[in-house]
């Protein structure tokens, strides 16, 4: 039976020089350009898509706010910027969009640039509450391998890191402990506990590698949100990368309790929790090279490995699924590696990181003007 999700995506990048300097102008685009929302540093800034089953609307509705932010740009001598960490600095000051906020005075008082990161979250609508619960479970024992897709931040303030994903390692996650959600009811009681304890300062305060979310949280949900990607610059990647998500979650819906981690892994929901955690760090150093634990059984398995059993997995169950011809572009992305081994790979050849961020930037506004006309394979 064929089938697609509904799905929207929340963009952050940032802005700079074609150099690859970063200057912040959120609250000035926000202005400006409807569709553009501030963060709390103004050097990023973010768009969200309307929620969408396909994947070729996806494609427009990613390209299309992009276009009329570069107009904007443009006369400021300004652009967009692949990456998903300060890659050339400046760590050490937070440059406020909006100084009378009180909640983000809240944020860098207590993350300070921590959270100066861009990107893209993932959200899939999805029927019942419980059917939700069980896609943040899947999503979040599997987040490591989207994230080891997506990693595009080996860099800061002028340095390799020593991660492929230093986003997502230096990202505040909050709370700090998230058990595996048994059902809607943990979840809800979950959340209550946390605000009472103020763990967290408000129902978005969860930051996590996925969240359940919806119009009045914790009690209504519409869809799982997956924030575990670092910014995919090349939107088809990005499809492809959701894509994968979409027919896990497809197959979940499909065979039930078989796709749950709570009902079919040898490991206790606390296991499982602290597994995921650690997977995620683990792909956050090497992505697709980490050594991750399956959430079946425990086992040792490479990042790439596991995505190639999934795929597999995928081609024979999948047949007819909509979102199947788009992860034909993985398999190549598995072969020369995500954005972040890339980069590592051309300094490592001697290409300054303003160099790779020059070339890059362009490369990236060069592509969007050839999708817009049509050349999307």
């Amino acid at each position: 039976m064929s089938h697609s999700l509904l799905k929207g995506f929340e963009v952050e990048m940032y802005t700079g020089r074609p150099d690859g300097t970063v200057v912040g102008c959120s609250s000035e685009a926000a202005a400006a350009i409807d569709g553009i929302v501030t963060e709390p540093d103004r050097r990023n800034l973010e768009y969200i898509t309307p929620p969408e089953a396909s994947y070729a609307a996806q494609l427009q509705h990613l390209l299309e706010p992009r276009q009329r932010l570069r107009q904007w740009l443009q006369q400021r001598q300004l652009t967009l910027l692949p990456g998903s960490s300060l890659s050339l600095g400046d760590s050490q000051r937070f440059e406020r969009s909006d100084p009378d906020n009180p909640y983000h005075q809240f944020i860098e008082d207590s993350y300070g640039t921590r959270v100066v990161t861009a990107s893209v979250h993932i959200n899939f609508g999805l029927e019942s509450s419980e059917t939700i619960m069980a896609a943040c479970r899947l999503l979040r024992c599997e987040a490591a391998l989207l994230l080891a897709l997506s990693a595009s931040s080996p860099f800061l303030d002028g340095q390799a890191t020593g991660a492929h994903s230093q986003r997502w390692r230096q990202f505040p996650i909050t709370p700090q402990q998230v058990p595996l959600f048994e059902n809607h009811q943990h979840y809800i009681d979950w959340m209550h506990a946390q605000l009472k304890q103020r763990q967290m300062r408000n129902v978005r305060h969860f930051w996590g590698s996925v969240r359940p979310n919806g119009p009045e949280r914790p009690q209504q949900l519409n869809r799982v949100e997956l924030r575990v990607c670092d910014l995919v610059s090349d939107p088809r990647d990005l499809l492809a990368i959701t894509a994968l998500a979409e027919l896990r979650l497809l197959q979940l819906i499909d065979r039930g309790r078989s796709e749950d981690p709570l009902f079919s892994s040898e490991l206790s929901a606390a296991e499982l929790a602290e597994l995921a955690d650690h997977n995620d760090q683990q792909a956050a150093l090497a992505s697709l090279d980490a050594e991750l634990r399956h959430w079946r059984d425990g086992r040792t398995i490479s990042a790439r490995q596991w995505i190639q059993d999934q795929l597999q997995d995928l081609k024979t169950w999948g047949d007819g699924q909509p979102a199947m011809a788009w992860l034909d572009r993985l398999p190549a992305l598995l072969a020369r590696g995500n954005t972040a081994m890339q980069w590592l790979q051309r300094q490592q050849s001697g290409e300054s990181i303003s160099a790779i961020l020059r070339a890059d930037s362009a490369a990236m506004a060069a592509l969007e003007q050839d999708l817009l006309k049509g050349g999307l394979g």
